[in-house]
């Protein structure tokens, strides 16, 4: 059968765009994002932010599908196993995409191979948070009293960064306290106000209005860098402690999810993260943006992987089987 070569040759050029115009056509339909923590966490707010800014732009409607658990596995196997076609996608934190591997030895997803980077968002700076009625004020003064009081002081641990902290700083400054684990950082938050525990690590998004309104207490920044909404709050290094661990924010799609819906999505969130209002509101959210490409997502997330395990390993933390 003699083959037409000119017909071939169109029909090759139409499959090639088939992809960029699945792209420009999406989303077709219901968006879910896959939430690893509870509702009011900073992950869920940033999830939310983003889903009301794709629903502008692609006119689906978006839900998010809060699945705490099992350390964010819960939300990060729904999202694996979901279609790539864009329709489910997952915003993370590090606890997901970097910790994880280092804090069990094995996982129910592979945070590389499982997913498509698509875009970060930025670094949520992190505090020590205590009960007002605390009797200590400052990091030297937290450090004084632990010490004074060996395995009385418990810790709220409801995320990867919370857990790997505690335990990092115990063994850095010599303190003996004891790590409650939660299912996210909101219940740990919650124990702390009520007296319940007596200090948690938290996001400054989550922590900053119950910190204005005196229900808890800011001790130390443990990020590389003091919030800019609570300036007076010094780092741990500023404190003459040699640690400093950020938490991030990013959103992936399963594997195999076709490049142009990946280069699409990650096109708005820099588009609309870039507009002067959302740089506003990630500010008042205490976000401090790093947008980039999918690859540079991939890169970054590499070298957390790599920052994290040695973190836990220092740290003394046994993976969990």
């Amino acid at each position: 059968m003699k083959i037409d070569r000119r017909s071939l040759l169109l029909s090759a050029g139409a499959f090639a765009a088939a992809g960029p115009a699945r792209a420009q056509s999406y989303p077709a339909k219901q968006v879910t994002i896959y939430v690893p923590f509870t509702a009011g966490s900073g992950t869920d707010t940033m999830a939310r932010i983003f889903a009301e800014r794709l629903t502008a732009v692609g006119g689906q409607p978006v839900v998010v599908d809060n699945k705490p658990g099992a350390n964010g596995s819960l939300a990060a196997v729904a999202t694996a196993r979901s279609a790539p076609d864009g329709h489910g996608l997952m915003i993370t934190t590090n606890t997901t995409h970097a910790a994880n591997p280092a804090l069990f030895k094995s996982l129910p997803y592979d945070p590389v191979k499982d997913f498509e980077p698509v875009a970060l968002f930025g670094l949520a700076p992190f505090l020590i948070v205590a009960t007002p009625n605390a009797p200590f004020n400052n990091l030297a003064e937290f450090v004084a009293h632990a010490k004074a009081n060996p395995g009385k002081l418990t810790f709220g641990a409801g995320t990867s960064t919370a857990q790997v902290s505690g335990e990092y700083i115990n063994r850095l400054l010599g303190l003996d306290t004891l790590r409650v684990p939660y299912k996210s950082a909101p219940p740990a938050l919650s124990d702390v106000m009520s007296g319940n525990i007596h200090y948690t690590f938290i996001d400054v998004g989550t922590g900053l209005p119950h910190i204005r309104a005196g229900r808890v207490k800011a001790i130390v920044s443990t990020s590389s860098q003091r919030s800019p909404n609570l300036p007076d709050v010094p780092t741990m290094r500023e404190q003459g402690a040699a640690f400093d661990l950020d938490a991030w924010y990013a959103m992936y799609a399963p594997a195999k999810t076709p490049r142009p819906i990946v280069e699409r999505l990650n096109e708005i969130v820099r588009v609309e993260f870039s507009k002067p209002e959302m740089q506003q509101r990630m500010r008042d959210f205490n976000v401090i943006m790093k947008l980039g490409t999918p690859d540079d997502l991939l890169t970054f997330e590499k070298a957390e992987i790599a920052k994290w395990a040695k973190f836990a390993k220092e740290a003394g933390i046994e993976p969990e089987g």
